[in-house]
């Protein structure tokens, strides 16, 4: 188990915004071999609950496609549980960093289609949604149609595991079928939490492990957030 890496280093990311020439945001993630696309489009509505107040909305989707693993994956499997579960993650992590009453009264829809899975399909898609949000923004404001820029923060996502007694950063399609404790996190570069789903897959886990699968956790956010921005220095549009 993790021969080529070790138990605290990322998979290989490779992170392309722009990466489709229709939609008004778009990105390609390659998380080792997880590779995942990601898409924005806009909408001139919101959700009536927001009618009339000025106030924008995001919302996401997330998808499989049949070749992403070993299994076809049925084209009906985004009504499913599971992808329901994610999409809503992926939209809470988003909102996070947003301040809606800079965006207008438009929804920002953001489509996750993952290509090829090798774990860590939900954390890529909420790393390459933020960078196509970010693309798709900057179009927003050099066309003028948002006046402030709306993100307050750069955001990242990362799995932690824990096997025995070790812990274990970014988990690969094999790593997370064998470990004890499964985590996603989704955290600012502020250090602050938007997301943290724990499971004890085989036993429970103390207060203790928790605090410090959430240190190692920022470890590899820290990176994440450092390439994200790098990949997006020209169009982010706030303060650096």
């Amino acid at each position: 188990m993790r021969e080529n890496r070790g138990k605290r280093e990322l998979r290989p990311i490779e992170i392309f915004p722009g990466y489709l020439i229709h939609p008004l945001g778009s990105c390609f993630v390659k998380w080792g071999n997880t590779w995942v696309i990601c898409s924005v489009r806009q909408e001139e509505r919101v959700p009536p609950f927001l009618q009339g107040t000025g106030k924008g909305w995001i919302t996401a989707e997330y998808g499989m496609l049949p070749g992403s693993t070993d299994i076809r994956i049925s084209r009906d499997q985004h009504l499913g549980g599971r992808s329901q579960e994610i999409r809503r993650m992926i939209g809470r992590s988003l909102r996070g960093v947003m301040d809606f009453s800079l965006l207008g009264e438009r929804t920002l829809r953001v489509d996750c289609d993952v290509i090829q899975a090798d774990g860590g399909t939900r954390v890529a898609s909420v790393v390459g949604g933020f960078v196509a949000l970010i693309e798709a923004l900057s179009k927003l404001h050099t066309r003028r149609e948002i006046s402030s820029w709306p993100l307050r923060e750069f955001l990242g996502a990362v799995s932690v595991g824990k096997l025995g007694n070790e812990f274990i950063l970014d988990l690969d399609y094999s790593e997370d079928s064998q470990v004890e404790v499964d985590m996603n996190v989704v955290m600012t570069e502020s250090k602050k939490c938007i997301e943290i789903q724990a499971t004890g897959e085989e036993a429970p886990f103390s207060p203790e492990e928790l605090s410090r699968m959430l240190e190692i956790a920022w470890e590899g956010i820290e990176k994440i957030i450092s390439l994200v921005k790098e990949v997006t220095l020209t169009l982010w549009k706030g303060r650096a």
